[in-house]
């Protein structure tokens, strides 16, 4: 098992670990049992990830012992909301849930994002731990504290920053991922090679094939530099104030775009375009050249992500969707762009008109 440590300042949350291993959920036990005491354990995961995992994790824990129960909702982007976060605290009440308990988040990011949400805010704050199941809860959403629920006028609108007690990072679990949800990852996983190592990046269009075909021990290698790309710039910025927002690199047209589908469209491939969308501009606005905008999109088309707006999503709604991003600083929106590969900055703002000349040459 290896094991990263995620350094945070002390005023804010407690310093905490990654921990990366291939079937190793016994271990994981163990060290809840040792590391984590609590009076009462709740495994809270979705429709999906309860037949697959949830029940065989349960028993593991109430084998050693522990009181355990499970939550679950019913999978999916469209649970993410105020209403399943409410009807969550009412199941923890009435199984006698308090501060000295522990939640257990087993899922990919909607799991993720709404178990810390509510334990943000249930009975103001009892400790979690996250259990990242797919390919981009283990490199993105589970590391970092951000936690969230979606409102009708867009994604991660209502949230919280609240660290995780420990993040167990299985590989095995991805062996029954879709290729869309896979994919989801791995658009993450390109975004780390952007903002961060060009080498990284370079990597990841040398081995194409590897990633394509899920070779393990590529991908030990590709989720541990990029837990160790996202923790070095969470431990620099935790909150967002600044430096952190390069992490959004891809993700302010991508949520946009994710939104106007009416989340029906995934977010690593709303992502994908969005990162072809913030090259484009990089290129427009006279920083990144035209030939790695193009290395950008090649490697994104390669690993079968979209390059082009599918059909039924119209530049409006997108602009639409923009217009109420939470990221907004009065009628401005920073966008991070590209000055080069593993070079990225925080614009201030981009015009709208170049935004509808990026979306039009997007359109499918």
């Amino acid at each position: 098992m290896m094991r990263i440590k995620v350094h945070l300042d002390k005023r804010l949350s407690e310093s905490h670990e990654i921990c990366i291993g291939y079937d190793f959920q016994d271990r994981i036990g163990l060290l809840i049992v040792k590391d984590h005491p609590a009076n009462r354990y709740v495994i809270v995961t979705d429709s999906n990830v309860s037949g697959l995992y949830g029940k065989n994790f349960l028993e593991k824990l109430r084998d050693l012992g522990l009181p355990v129960e499970l939550l679950e909702f019913s999978a999916g982007e469209g649970s993410k909301t105020m209403d399943t976060a409410l009807a969550l605290t009412s199941r923890l009440l009435e199984l006698g849930v308090d501060r000295h308990s522990l939640l257990l988040a087993l899922g990919g990011g909607v799991v993720g994002d709404l178990t810390g949400f509510v334990a943000s805010i249930y009975m103001r704050s009892v400790p979690f731990i996250q259990l990242p199941t797919t390919l981009m809860a283990q490199v993105d959403s589970s590391i970092g504290g951000k936690t969230a629920v979606n409102l009708p006028q867009g994604k991660n609108l209502l949230g919280t920053f609240y660290q995780p007690k420990r993040i167990f990072i299985d590989l095995k679990f991805l062996e029954t991922l879709s290729d869309d949800e896979y994919l989801n990852g791995v658009a993450e996983i390109v975004k780390y090679g952007l903002i961060d190592e060009p080498g990284f990046f370079e990597l990841l269009e040398k081995e194409v094939p590897a990633i394509r075909a899920r070779n393990r021990e590529l991908l030990e290698k590709v989720i541990e530099r990029s837990c160790r790309i996202k923790k070095g710039v969470v431990e620099i910025d935790e909150q967002e104030s600044g430096f952190r927002r390069i992490l959004n690199f891809g993700h302010t047209l991508g949520h946009a775009i994710e939104a106007a589908s009416n989340f029906t469209l995934a977010h690593g491939k709303a992502v994908a375009m969005g990162m072809i969308a913030a090259a484009g501009i990089s290129v427009e606005s006279g920083f990144l050249t035209p030939a790695e905008r193009d290395r950008i999109e090649k490697l994104i088309g390669n690993l079968g992500l979209p390059v082009r707006l599918p059909e039924g999503i119209s530049q409006s709604a997108v602009l639409e969707r923009i217009a109420l991003d939470k990221k907004k600083e009065g009628s401005d929106l920073p966008f991070v762009l590209l000055k080069k590969i593993g070079i990225p900055f925080i614009s201030k703002g981009v015009d709208k008109s170049l935004l509808e000349k990026i979306l039009g040459e997007m359109k499918s």
